[in-house]
């Protein structure tokens, strides 16, 4: 299993491919992103994302999760198991935080509504680009919600006093949040990935967190990283 390292995105007109099994929604979608950056191709099932992934290497795949032949989670996880270094966006009609909570830990950077695609993909785009996360105001209220709720001992000790974290601690912290492996984290920071898991284990161990989702709650808490 592999995982490549964060590639150099152009943020002025990045690469991207679009993925969704809606032909007119596809068309739709296709004429906005044509007007600010380059689209790489438009694909209709996740076996063939995978393939033009592959092939095209773009810098952002833009993915429905309702797929025929292979869903969206599972071609995410595909692509980076298999090394993909394309940031991912979901596109999707579901509003449920616990699809966007499993979004986000399939290693996506944003998550749009299909609803809102008009007004929001083409920000969300530019952001992930610029190694930003991005999720719809439509449902982040409730997706912080669900997470301070998910975990009430995290929040009742950050809560009595937020702990001091090393300056280092707070850049794999950001990164972990963003939703980068262990080795693009010490690819990035200029560590090895054995040192930035040692930097995750003792903020864990910290803050009492049990899981990365946990970290990542303490992250939007205090402001380290925004949604």
């Amino acid at each position: 299993m592999s995982t490549a390292a964060p590639k150099m995105v152009s943020t002025d007109r990045p690469t991207v491919l679009l993925a969704d099994d809606h032909p007119i929604f596809v068309e739709g979608v296709s004429t906005l992103l044509r007007e600010h950056f380059e689209l790489a191709g438009a694909v209709h099932d996740g076996e063939e994302l995978i393939r033009a992934a592959k092939q095209l290497c773009p810098d952002v795949i833009v993915t429905d999760l309702s797929m025929p032949r292979l869903d969206g989670f599972d071609a995410i996880r595909r692509l980076r198991q298999e090394g993909c270094g394309a940031k991912f966006i979901v596109l999707t009609m579901h509003p449920e935080v616990e699809m966007a909570t499993e979004a986000f830990r399939a290693g996506v950077c944003g998550y749009v509504l299909k609803q809102s695609a008009s007004k929001e993909l083409v920000t969300a785009i530019k952001e992930v680009a610029n190694g930003r996360v991005y999720l719809t105001p439509l449902i982040a209220k409730d997706f912080i919600t669900a997470l301070v709720e998910a975990q009430p001992s995290v929040e009742r000790q950050a809560a009595v006093e937020p702990v001091s974290l090393s300056p280092r601690q707070k850049q794999v912290l950001q990164l972990i949040a963003e939703g980068r492996t262990m080795k693009e984290v010490g690819n990035m920071l200029n560590i090895s990935s054995r040192t930035a898991e040692a930097h995750k284990y003792e903020m864990m161990q910290s803050l009492g967190a049990r899981t990365t989702a946990q970290l990542v709650q303490y992250a939007i808490r205090y402001k380290i990283v925004a949604v």
